[in-house]
C-alpha cells in the first residue's frame, strides 16, 4: 500500500484489489460530546442532515450546470443538452441516487423553462407520471444586496417551490453570506421550517465563525442547523484547515461537499491538450492540468483496484479523507450533465 500526496495533506493508504472496498463507506462516526443528536434514522447509503430528522443519499447530484449558459455549456443551451440533463436525472434515480441540489440562481435566470429549478421540477414530474419516485430536493436562497429581512427568504422560497412544482423541500440553504442582513435571513430560515415549507435548513460557503453564529441563532428557536455546503475535494481541503470541519463535527452539522470532482478536472476528462472551454478554462489551464496528471493517474489506479470509474474514485477518496481525519457526517454532490457515467456511479456511494 502507498499513501498519496495531495493538496492539504496525504491520502491514507487504501487496500489493493480484494481488500475491504465496501468498508470505505463505514457508518458515520459519533460527533463530539454535546453536539446536536442526529434525529434521522440512518439508512443504508444515507446520511442524516444534522439533527433535522432528514436523511438523504450520501451521494447526490449537483444541478448547477442544468440550463446554465454563463459558466457551463459553452454559453448555449439546446435540446441535446436538455436530453443529457434529463438522462442524468433518470440514470441517477435508476441507480438509487435521490438527492438533488439546485438553486434559484442556477441556470439562465431565476425564471423561465431553463432555470435549473424549473428543469428539476419538470424531470421529477415526468418521472412520477410513469412511476412513484423518491426525490429529496435541496435548493438555495441568493443573499442579494437588495433583499432585506426574513420576508425576502420566504418570498424567494415560495418562488422556488413554484418552479420546482412542490409544496416543500427537504433542505433550504443560504447560498452565501450576505453583505448585510444575515440575521434576518436566518430568521427567515426559521420561519420556513415553522411554516412547513422546508424540512431542514442549512447554509453554504460559511466560515467557522459565521457557521457558529448561525447555529446559535437557530438554536434559540429550537431549530437545528442541518448543513454547511462548501467546496471540498482532493485538491481543495480548506475545510479541514480553516475550522469549518471542526465546527461541523462539534455542533453535529453535516458537511455537503460541492465540486468533489473539481468540476470534472479530477476525472481525467480534461488534459493539457484538451482543457475545458469557457470560464473553467481560465481555472483549469493546461499548466494546471499538467501538474494534476499524477494525481489523476493515482485516482484511476485506486478506482481500477475496485473496478470503479475515476469519478467514483474521486468520491471514494473524498469520503475516505473525511473519515480518516475524524469527520462525522459528509455528503457529496458532484455535478452531472449526461447519463453515461451514472450506470456505475452508485459504486461511489455506500
Amino acid at each position: 500500500m502507498m499513501a498519496l500526496q495531495v493538496a492539504g495533506g496525504v491520502l491514507p493508504p487504501l487496500p489493493a484489489r480484494g481488500g475491504r472496498g465496501r468498508a470505505l463507506f463505514r457508518p458515520p462516526r459519533a460527533v463530539a460530546s454535546g453536539a446536536a443528536p442526529a434525529a434521522a434514522k440512518e439508512e443504508d447509503g444515507k446520511v442524516a442532515l444534522g439533527g433535522s430528522g432528514v436523511a438523504v443519499t450520501k451521494l447526490g447530484i449537483g444541478a448547477w450546470s442544468w440550463g446554465d449558459t454563463t459558466y457551463w455549456n459553452e454559453f448555449q443551451w439546446d435540446d441535446r443538452k436538455l436530453k443529457a440533463a434529463k438522462g442524468a436525472f433518470d440514470a441517477s434515480i435508476d441507480c438509487g441516487i435521490t438527492f438533488f441540489d439546485t438553486a434559484e440562481v442556477y441556470g439562465a435566470g431565476v425564471s423561465g423553462a431553463i432555470n435549473s429549478e424549473s428543469l428539476l421540477g419538470r424531470f421529477i414530474k415526468e418521472r412520477q407520471q410513469k412511476e412513484e419516485a423518491e426525490v429529496a430536493i435541496a435548493t438555495k436562497f441568493a443573499a442579494l444586496p437588495w433583499r432585506f429581512g426574513r420576508g425576502s427568504v420566504i418570498s424567494a422560497l415560495k418562488a422556488s417551490l413554484d418552479r420546482l412544482g412542490v409544496s416543500s423541500v427537504e433542505l433550504y440553504q443560504l447560498h452565501w453570506p450576505g453583505i448585510w442582513g444575515n440575521e434576518g435571513y436566518l430568521d427567515g430560515l426559521g420561519d420556513a421550517v415553522e411554516q412547513g415549507l422546508v424540512k431542514a435548513v442549512g447554509v453554504s460557503n460559511y466560515s467557522e465563525k459565521r457557521l457558529r453564529d448561525a447555529y446559535e441563532r437557530l438554536k434559540k428557536r429550537g431549530i437545528p442547523l442541518a448543513s454547511n455546503q462548501v467546496n471540498y475535494s482532493l485538491i481543495y481541503r480548506n475545510p479541514e484547515e480553516n475550522g469549518v470541519k471542526a465546527a461541523c463535527d462539534e455542533l453535529g452539522i453535516t458537511l455537503i461537499a460541492y465540486s468533489p470532482i473539481a468540476q470534472g478536472a479530477l476525472t481525467g476528462k480534461y488534459t493539457p491538450d484538451n482543457p475545458p472551454k469557457g470560464p473553467r478554462g481560465r481555472i483549469y489551464t493546461p499548466e494546471f492540468l499538467t501538474k494534476l496528471q499524477p494525481l489523476i493517474n493515482r485516482i484511476k489506479e485506486i478506482g481500477g483496484n475496485y473496478g470503479r470509474t475515476p469519478t467514483q474514485g474521486c468520491c471514494i477518496c473524498a469520503f475516505e479523507l473525511w473519515w480518516s481525519s475524524g469527520g462525522a457526517e459528509l455528503a457529496c454532490v458532484p455535478g452531472q450533465r449526461g447519463a453515461d457515467p451514472w450506470g456505475e456511479e452508485r459504486g461511489a456511494g455506500p
